[in-house]
C-alpha cells in the first residue's frame, strides 16, 4: 500500500501553517524495557509502505543491512529498523517502509503501521529540551492531548539513521577545496543556523567553518525566532537593523515547536525583519515543497547535504543581497 497522491498532496499544503503528518509505527519490543513503543515519522518521507517483499541479500552488507530489493525497477536498499533503534521484532518483517530523504531512496522494516495523525508543530517537544535525548530521535510528538488516551511518540532522526547505516566512505563529507574562498559578511554579523538533527548541524558547522564564516547555531525554529527577535531589539537599541547583526537564516524544513515555513514567514512579514535573506535546507524533497519555499518568501532552497551546494546558494543570495 501507499499513500495516496491526495493524503501526499494535502500534508505537504500542511507545511505553510506550522502543522504536518505523521505516520506512526511499532517496531516490536525494546531489548530493554520490553515494551513496545510508538515511532514516528513524516510523511512526506515515506513513498509508500509495501509487504515485504523477497531481499536478496549483498555480500559484505554493513551491519543492519537486510540486502536490497526490485520495486518498480529500482534496486532499493533495505534495512532492519528495529535492530538499529534496539527492539526486536516478534517474528519475521511483514512490512517495510519506503523513504525518500536526503537524495537517497531507501527501505526500513517495521512490525506494523498505526495511524497518520496530523500535529502541530508545538506538540512535538525537542528530545533534547525534554531530558530525553537520543542520537536517533529528534523529538517527542505528545498525541491525544487532553484526553485520558495522551501518548507519546517518539520522531526518529532519520538523517542520523541514515549516517549510521551508511558505509563511511559513502558519508556526506566537507572537503574545503568545495566550498570555495571565505564569505566574508558585514562585520559584527553571522549566519544563524536552525537545525534538529545533530548529523546535520555537525555536517553545517564543518561547511561553515570551511567557508570561514561566522554562525551561531540553534536547534528549532521556535528558538531561531526567539533570538532573532532578540537580536533585532538589541541592533535598534544600537540604531541599528537586524542585517547588522545577521546577515542571513539559513533552516531546515522539520523542527519541534516551529517549522521552517512558519519561521520564514515570520521573518518576511515583519517589516523590520523581511530584508533578511532565508535559505531553507532541507532533506525533504519534491515540486510541493519547492512550491512553497516560494510561497512563504524564501530566498533559496538547497537539499541536503552538499557543501559545494550549500556554499553556492549561500554566496548567491548573500551576492544578489549586496547589489
Amino acid at each position: 500500500m501507499s499513500p495516496s497522491h491526495n493524503v501526499v498532496d494535502e500534508s505537504a499544503s500542511l507545511t505553510g501553517t506550522n502543522r504536518f503528518e505523521l505516520l506512526l509505527f511499532r517496531l516490536g519490543a525494546d531489548n530493554h524495557s520490553a515494551q513496545n513503543e510508538l515511532f514516528g515519522i513524516n510523511v512526506l518521507k515515506v513513498r509508500e509502505i509495501v509487504t515485504m517483499p523477497t531481499v536478496t541479500a549483498v555480500a559484505g552488507a554493513p551491519k543492519f543491512s537486510l540486502g536490497v530489493v526490485q520495486l518498480r525497477d529500482q534496486i532499493i536498499p533495505v534495512f532492519d529498523l528495529p535492530g538499529i533503534v534496539g527492539c526486536k521484532l516478534p517474528g519475521e518483517p511483514s512490512l517495510m517502509l519506503v523513504t525518500e530523504f536526503g537524495r537517497t531512496t531507501q527501505a526500513f522494516t517495521v512490525e506494523s503501521v498505526d495511524d497518520i495523525v496530523r500535529l502541530d508543530w508545538n506538540q512535538v517537544i525537542s528530545s533534547e529540551s525534554s531530558g530525553t535525548s537520543h542520537s536517533l530521535v529528534t523529538s517527542m510528538a505528545r498525541l491525544d492531548e487532553g484526553t485520558d488516551s495522551a501518548r507519546l511518540a517518539q520522531v526518529l532522526d532519520v538523517e542520523a539513521i541514515l549516517r549510521l547505516v551508511t558505509p563511511e566512505k559513502q558519508r556526506p563529507q566537507v572537503d574545503p577545496k568545495d566550498v570555495g574562498d571565505k564569505i566574508t559578511l558585514k562585520p559584527g554579523s553571522v549566519i544563524l543556523v536552525a537545525d534538529d538533527s545533530f548529523v546535520a548541524r555537525a555536517l553545517l558547522e564543518q561547511a561553515l567553518k570551511a567557508m570561514k564564516v561566522p554562525y551561531e547555531m540553534v536547534k528549532s525554529g521556535r528558538e531561531a525566532w526567539d533570538r532573532l527577535n532578540a537580536l533585532k531589539a538589541a541592533a535598534e537599541a544600537e540604531g541599528q537593523t537586524i542585517l547588522d547583526k545577521v546577515s542571513l537564516m539559513l533552516t531546515d524544513l522539520e523542527m519541534p515547536e516551529m517549522d521552517g515555513f512558519t519561521l520564514t514567514r515570520n521573518i518576511k512579514q515583519d517589516v523590520r525583519m523581511r530584508a533578511l535573506p532565508v535559505v531553507i535546507h532541507s532533506s525533504l524533497s519534491g515540486s510541493a515543497n519547492e512550491d512553497h519555499v516560494r510561497s512563504v518568501g524564501a530566498d533559496g532552497y538547497v537539499a541536503k547535504f552538499s557543501a559545494e551546494e550549500l556554499s553556492t546558494t549561500l554566496r548567491r543570495v548573500l551576492g544578489s543581497r549586496a547589489q
